[in-house]
């Protein structure tokens, strides 16, 4: 098996995932999961596409990822490896769909608008 390549985006942010045979070691930015994705968290979401496929440890993975804050980096790598896994097995689809790690979440953060203080919040407004 030669090594798969797919891109997942959250947000800003924006990852690109190599995946190949291995031993289950997942490299992001050149740092080891655990360090890159401090929390339980961040490394359940990172890992969520191999447990609900029954893969853990069958794959070494290699990520870049930049843009946006350490959740929507996750989720982004998240999105990639959920989509290299229906690759690999079109069975997996039927696992990872209902489960919604194939959507990709379209929400951004909305831009400022002249005129006002945020995007949506007014200038306070004096009457008088």
């Amino acid at each position: 098996m030669e090594t798969i390549h797919k891109i997942g985006r959250r947000k800003t942010a924006v990852a690109r995932v190599y995946l190949s045979k291995g031993k289950g070691k997942i490299t992001i930015n050149n740092r080891d999961l655990k360090i890159y994705f401090p929390t339980a968290t961040l490394q359940y979401k990172v890992n969520q596409p191999f447990a609900l496929t029954n893969t853990e440890g069958d794959y070494d993975v290699k990520v870049n990822v930049y843009g946006g804050g350490i959740t929507g980096q996750a989720e982004a790598v998240r999105l990639a490896l959920s989509r290299i896994m229906c690759e690999i097995d079109e069975e997996n689809r039927l696992v990872l769909k209902p489960e919604g790690l194939l959507t990709r979440d379209p929400r951004m953060v909305e831009r400022k608008k002249f005129g006002q203080k945020k995007a949506r919040k007014k200038f306070q407004f004096s009457k008088r």
